[in-house]
């Protein structure tokens, strides 16, 4: 919540005006560059969809934000400016599946993400080293990680066939975004952290960015890169990280120890009285957050502070002031009904002219509605690609 505010004062909504000029003869996707040219992509089950957050259990579309790759059984490989709008604390999931939209389909599931780090050495005007790592909440046991380079594997090279795989446009009115599909590239040229693909005869576009770019032979492919940019018309040239470049990234996120059992979280029914000092206080998936100089609260994202009863499927389950909240991911218990915190407003001293102040948790972060609207209107700039200067 923190981050998205701060995103919000930062310039992301100028991204839907006009472009920024770029270099001469370059210009480039600079949000999440599906794959135009490209086939449905049924058994690349590595490949995900990076995903903002669902906060409601009813009516609520998934907002794809970029495609990852699936490199250990809980952790995912995307590019760094996939977290531009949310900022590395931000609010992520992942879907693995065929289908995320216009729904999801049949066998697709979300993990939560609980932890997401850029690239050290990102430049967003460059896309140089455009890589960011995300933490699952649990690992995936049924889907094999694509193969990392290892030492005896052959460096990507001009020339080379690649197949790039992603959620992205397909610039076809009866193909949508959200389907996982997958398409042939050649290799144009090689620089020691990226390398430019052409059209072979497929092409990576918006919603594709942080998906991976496979090469090898066919049931022995490893992760050779993966999508970061492209030009506007995802018709030419597609710009991607080479991966056995990230190895000094990649190898101590890889090998962290996981962190430890967080303590007795405060009770689902008392966060409107408990105030939090991080993280662990709060239930799972709820974060710590401070808004000025109210105490901190265990939030849902997109939501105000509040508490949660029992289980729900839709908000008219919950009352008049309730709704349905996807308190996790998935399960049985996954969603429940929430409900703000009231308001407690001190009288004052009668006589004394002061009409008194509200004070507790609804002086907290704003309200659904406005925080949805502004949510969706920066999400609508992430998925937009800027228009070449004319």
């Amino acid at each position: 919540m923190v981050a998205l505010h701060a995103c919000l004062l930062l310039g992301c909504l100028p991204a839907c005006g006009p472009a920024a000029r770029e270099p001469p003869g370059q210009v480039f996707h600079t949000r999440s560059p599906g794959l135009v040219q490209g086939t449905d992509a049924p058994g690349d089950g590595a490949a995900v969809a990076l995903v903002a957050r669902r906060t409601r259990c009813g009516g609520e579309a998934p907002v794809l934000l970029c495609s990852g790759a699936l490199i250990a059984p809980d952790v995912v490989l995307t590019a760094a400016h996939c977290l531009a709008v949310f900022g590395e604390a931000g609010p992520y999931e992942v879907f693995l599946g065929p289908t995320l939209l216009p729904e999801p389909g049949p066998g697709g599931r979300f993990v939560r993400v609980t932890r997401a780090v850029a690239h050290p050495g990102y430049v967003p005007a460059t896309h140089a080293w455009d890589a960011a790592l995300l933490r699952l909440a649990v690992p995936v046991t049924d889907v094999p990680p694509f193969r990392l380079p290892g030492g005896s594997d052959a460096p990507v090279a001009p020339g080379d066939p690649v197949r790039a795989v992603g959620y992205g446009d397909t610039k076809d009115a009866s193909r949508p975004s959200g389907q996982r599909r997958q398409g042939g590239l050649q290799v144009t040229g090689v620089t020691a952290s990226a390398f430019q693909a052409g059209p072979a005869p497929a092409m990576t576009c918006v919603g594709d960015s942080g998906g991976p770019v496979l090469g090898g032979p066919p049931g022995n492919e490893l992760l050779l890169g993966l999508t970061v940019s492209g030009d506007v018309a995802c018709r030419t040239e597609a710009v991607q990280v080479r991966v056995d470049a990230l190895g000094d990234f990649l190898r101590p996120f890889l090998e962290e120890a996981p962190p430890p059992a967080p303590a007795s979280p405060f009770p689902l029914d008392a966060l409107c009285q408990e105030a939090c000092a991080s993280d662990a206080d709060c239930p799972s998936g709820l974060l710590c957050v401070s808004a000025g100089d109210a105490p901190a609260r265990c939030l849902l994202p997109a939501l105000q502070a509040g508490t949660y009863g029992g289980t729900c499927s839709e908000d008219a389950a919950c009352g008049d002031r309730g709704v349905c909240a996807r308190l996790e991911v998935d399960g049985d218990d996954a969603c429940r009904c929430f409900t703000p915190c009231e308001a407690t407003v001190d009288p004052g001293t009668p006589g004394d002219g002061n009409p008194g102040e509200a004070s507790g948790c609804a002086s907290g972060p704003g309200g659904l509605g406005v925080t949805l609207a502004v949510l969706l209107g920066l999400l609508w700039c992430v998925k937009a690609p800027t228009k070449p200067q004319v």
